[in-house]
């Protein structure tokens, strides 16, 4: 038997920006995996081309990859053009909330700037389809949970926050011309590996992201873990968060590409989690039960740009997209450690 979906999306090519990164990677097996082509563009500034590799051990297929960074306009509308490009999964940004904080400057022109030079390639090029890699940080400290599409978009709390809620802004703006119909995923915390333990998350330098650290601790690479504050008014005084598994996030652009073909709407947001908050402390728990492993942490202070709570209620991606995350917080701990056994050897 053949599948139908397969064949509907074989011939289309997908430009994915920051494709070598966390997320980016595992989107792009899922796309291969749906039968879409993926050419990737990315700097490397946060990525290995190790994980390009591990994306051809995967899927067999080694997508088409180009070193290059999105300001250059030139160099992606030449890409967007050799290619024929249907439509674009842009990641490519740079994502610590905390080291925003230290250098804002650098996070408004990466970040802001490398839309804008996406959004004037495409626009020389007539490619006119783009999923955009947007945060629940444009949500800030909500005053209601969870969280839907509908909630306020309020102040951001980081500089990170900030550029993804002008990044749709700008999106907003230009859907109203009625030239682009794009979709902007709010994505909660995406953490895990892939099952295979081939890509995974590999920050460069010392991770940002509570996971990584988690694993990276307790495989000695790193000495301690710090809890950033238990004083905030949660049952155990730690922040709270949605962690969603890498591949559910992956699939969820899958998703996103298809709704894109059938929808007469220009513009539209999606939240990407699993509808379930835990605490950094019940995300420690959660680990130290699923890998018997027992994690070196202590308790710190709170850490600027961070919020007290926020998880999301994903009915609308649930229903309008057909998506829905599948894996608990234990199997993404699991796989998580798992890909960090492998990097071990």
């Amino acid at each position: 038997m053949f599948n139908v979906q397969f064949l509907i999306h074989m011939k289309k090519t997908i430009l994915v920006t920051g494709g070598l990164g966390f997320i980016g990677s595992h989107t792009v097996v899922e796309l291969i995996q749906s039968g879409y082509t993926p050419v990737i563009l990315d700097d490397l500034s946060n990525s290995s081309l190790k994980v390009l590799d591990g994306i051809e051990e995967i899927t067999r297929v080694r997508p088409i990859f180009y070193t290059k960074n999105v300001l250059d306009t030139l160099a992606v509308e030449q890409i967007l053009k050799e290619h024929n490009i249907d439509a674009v999964i842009h990641f490519a940004a740079f994502k610590a909330v905390g080291e925003s904080v230290e250098k804002p400057l650098e996070y408004y022109h990466n970040n802001v700037g490398g839309l804008i030079s996406l959004l004037n390639a495409m626009k020389k090029t007539g490619v006119q389809k783009l999923v955009f890699s947007s945060s629940c940080t444009v949500y800030g400290q909500p005053e209601k949970l969870p969280v839907t599409e509908n909630s306020p978009v309020l102040k951001a709390e980081s500089p990170y926050g900030n550029t993804k809620k002008m990044c749709e802004e700008i999106l907003y703006d230009i859907s109203k011309t009625g030239q682009d119909k794009t979709i902007s995923l709010r994505y909660f915390n995406p953490v895990g590996a892939h099952p295979s333990s081939i890509i995974g998350e590999l920050p460069l330098g010392i991770p940002n992201n509570l996971v990584p650290f988690i694993t990276q601790t307790t495989a000695g690479w790193r000495e301690q873990l710090t809890v950033f504050g238990n004083d905030y008014n949660t049952p155990d005084g730690t922040c709270i968060r949605d962690y969603i598994h890498v591949v559910d996030l992956a699939l969820a652009h899958v998703k996103a590409l298809e709704y894109l073909d059938k929808t007469d709407l220009n513009y539209d947001v999606f939240n990407i989690g699993t509808g379930k908050g835990s605490t950094v402390l019940e995300a420690i728990k959660a680990f130290e039960e699923t890998t018997s492993q027992k994690l070196n942490f202590k308790i710190g202070n709170r850490r600027a740009g961070d919020i007290e709570k926020v998880w999301a209620d994903c009915t609308k991606a649930n229903t309008v997209l057909g998506w829905q995350a599948k894996f608990d917080i234990k199997q993404m701990m699991l796989d998580a450690w798992n890909w960090q056994k492998r990097l071990e050897k």
